[in-house]
C-alpha cells in the first residue's frame, strides 16, 4: 500500500519557547519551528534556545529528517548573531527590522547561514496600468533588490506579530517577485487550522508560518499545532 502523499507547502511554527511542546512535535511534518530573540512575549534567551535547539535536533518528521531552527531578530547586528550562535547554532537567520541587503548579505555570507528577510505588507501592492499590464509596486518590487543576498522572504501583517491577516489578493505578487529572485516565499500573519485550507487553495505559497493562531491562552497548543499541520499537508 502506498504512503499517503503530503502536499509540499512547507510548515514554519514560530514562537516554541518549551522543550514540552517540541517533544510533543515529534512525528509531524513540520519544516521550520521558530525562536524569537526579538522583544516580544515569546522571546527566548541564548542558554535557552540552546536547549530547545537540542530538544529539535531529536525530532523526526515524515521524511524522516528533524526540522530546521529559525532565529527570529529584529535588526540584527552581525557580532552580536555570531556571539550568540555558539550557544544558539541556529539553523537560519530570520530578519524582520530595517536590514538592508548589504546587512543580509554580510550576515549569509560571514556566519555561513541561512538569511531569510521579512517584509511587511503595505496595502499598496500592486496596481493595473491603462493597457492593462499588473505593476508591482513599493510591496513586492522591494524584494528585487535582495537578489543573491537572501534564501527566502517572508511576508507578514504590517507591525508583526498582530494575530491578523491582511489582504491575501497580494500573495501572488509576491510569489512572482521571489521567483523573480530565485528564493521561496513564506506567508505569515492571522494564520490558523480554520483558515490555512482557504489560503492554500487560493494562492500558491512555498510556506506558511503561523504562531499565535496555534496557541491557547498564550502558549502553544499542541492539539491545534497537528490539526495546523495535517490541514496544510493534506489541503
Amino acid at each position: 500500500m502506498c504512503a499517503e502523499k503530503l502536499r509540499d507547502t512547507r510548515v514554519k511554527i514560530c514562537g516554541l519557547r518549551d522543550a514540552d511542546t517540541i517533544r510533543a512535535m515529534d512525528g509531524l511534518a513540520v519544516d521550520e519551528i521558530g525562536l524569537l530573540f526579538a522583544k516580544s512575549k515569546r522571546q527566548v534567551s541564548p542558554s535557552l534556545a540552546g536547549e530547545l535547539i537540542l530538544e529539535a535536533r531529536k525530532l523526526r518528521s515524515p521524511s524522516g529528517g528533524a526540522p530546521r531552527v529559525v532565529g527570529v531578530f529584529v535588526n540584527g547586528v552581525l557580532e552580536e548573531l555570531r556571539e550568540l550562535l555558539k550557544t544558539a547554532p541556529l539553523d537560519v537567520i530570520q530578519l524582520h527590522g530595517e536590514e538592508t541587503p548589504e546587512i543580509c548579505g554580510a550576515i549569509r555570507s560571514e556566519l555561513g547561514i541561512d538569511v531569510w528577510k521579512v517584509f511587511s505588507v503595505t496595502g499598496e501592492e500592486e496596481a493595473i496600468a491603462s493597457d492593462g499590464r499588473r505593476i508591482l509596486l513599493a510591496g513586492p518590487a522591494r524584494l528585487e533588490r535582495y537578489r543573491g543576498t537572501v534564501d527566502a522572504v517572508l511576508i507578514d501583517t504590517a507591525g508583526g506579530g498582530t494575530g491578523q491577516a491582511f489582504d491575501w489578493s497580494v500573495i501572488d505578487s509576491y510569489v512572482e517577485a521571489a521567483r523573480a529572485i530565485g528564493v521561496p516565499l513564506y506567508v505569515a500573519g492571522g494564520l490558523h487550522p480554520d483558515n490555512v485550507a482557504e489560503l492554500l487553495e487560493g494562492y500558491a505559497p512555498d510556506g506558511v508560518d503561523v504562531s499565535s493562531g496555534v496557541e491557547s491562552d498564550g502558549w502553544k497548543d499542541t492539539d491545534k499545532i497537528r490539526l495546523f499541520v495535517e490541514r496544510v499537508k493534506r489541503t
